[in-house]
């Protein structure tokens, strides 16, 4: 018997009033559902105009963060968006304004705590400046590695680039921006050829000799980090130079990896000579692991040597005793990059020079007088 049309599976109805729609039915039966349309329409600018009673333009102002927008109808138009599921066209807002609004951060390395924490903050600060951000790791710090990133940065869609690298590195590598990329470089010294933020390293290795030196140590021993950290090599040159201007013997430099096993097996040796009385340790691991090696060989810390680190990372004053440490401002150095780098974008020029960030001394229980 034959069906009445108004018996005709619904789908399929649909598929006889209108010839044109038989594909989408059967492409909905093959994919094992039926469904009247194979994608939902993407929610337009004019919709959300609609529901909340204004034009386009006031849509549009209120998506692009546009100020000259009255609260109530702001509120409106996100409420709008918010029932609809309204999501902005990046894509076409970027062709519109000449800008994607996000920032590539290159960088080696999330195992130490500088780039960890500067990272922290160059994400918080970028965010408050409505800006994203897009990490391209350098899996191995070569020069083809570095080549490697920088043909990854051309191929995305951001604004401005944060270096977090070695920038010997990034010269030997020849690498060449993508065209009106701007760039800023955290903590390397490259002041004459980018924008360079960098903490003090100097003035607060200054400051971390000169208190040993004040408590009446003969002098200062140095945990130095690796050799081809930048870091690492301006603290050991502001420690060489302050020793030098105090008239003080400078005797060789132990090295670490900055992780607090190589400070414990540096710091074995440090302790096994008597006449070591004072260590500054070039990051806050490496003095944590020294801290063992001097309890381990019988070392009284500080009545038998005294200990500072470099960096105040939030667990210092935890360590045992309390270490006495150069403060760091991370969330400084992260601002000032990205406030650098924008300012460049935005003014679309290239700027030069290095801006640093102060460091002060935090003295807590590690440290005391030299013993007689």
């Amino acid at each position: 018997m034959s069906q009445g049309l108004d018996e005709v599976a619904p789908e399929r109805r649909s598929a006889q009033e209108d010839p044109g729609a038989a594909s989408a039915v059967v492409e909905a039966h093959v994919l094992g559902e039926v469904r009247p349309e194979r994608r939902r329409r993407r929610v337009s600018m004019a919709d959300v105009a609609r529901l909340a009673g204004v034009s386009s333009q006031t849509v549009s102002r209120v998506a692009n963060g546009h100020p000259g927008v009255v609260d109530e109808t702001r509120r409106l138009v996100l409420g709008a968006m918010a029932e609809l599921g309204y999501r902005p066209n990046s894509a076409a807002r970027a062709l519109k304004s000449g800008e994607f609004r996000t920032i590539g951060v290159i960088l080696f390395t999330l195992s130490t705590t500088g780039n960890v924490r500067t990272l922290e903050a160059i994400a918080s600060s970028a965010a408050a400046e409505g800006y994203a951000i897009t990490l391209i790791p350098v899996a191995v710090p070569t020069q083809d590695g570095v080549r490697g990133a920088f043909t990854r940065l051309g191929e995305l869609a951001v604004d401005a680039v944060i270096l977090l690298m070695e920038v010997h590195l990034l010269d030997a590598a020849s690498v060449s921006l993508p065209p009106g990329v701007q760039v800023v470089v955290a903590d390397s010294d490259a002041g004459d050829q980018y924008s360079v933020v960098d903490t003090d390293q100097a003035d607060g290795t200054r400051q971390a000799v000169a208190h040993l030196l004040d408590l009446g140590h003969r002098t200062v021993h140095h945990l130095a980090g690796p050799e081809e950290s930048f870091a690492a090599e301006r603290r050991t040159a502001a420690w060489r130079r302050t020793l030098e201007e105090a008239g003080c013997p400078v005797l060789p430099v132990e090295r670490g990896d900055w992780s607090a096993e190589s400070g414990y097996r540096a710091g074995l040796r440090l302790a096994a000579d008597p006449a070591c009385t004072a260590v500054f340790a070039a990051n806050d691991e490496l003095a944590l692991g020294l801290l063992r090696a001097l309890h381990e060989s019988g070392r009284r810390v500080p009545e038998d040597v005294s200990v500072v680190g470099f960096d105040d990372i939030s667990e210092a004053g935890s360590f045992l005793p309390p270490l006495t440490t150069v403060h760091q401002d991370f969330a400084e150095v992260g601002r000032r990059c990205v406030e650098g780098v924008l300012r460049q974008f935005r003014n679309d020029e290239h700027e030069r020079g290095t801006h640093l960030v102060p460091t002060h001394l935090v003295v807590r229980r590690s440290t005391g007088p030299a013993p007689r």
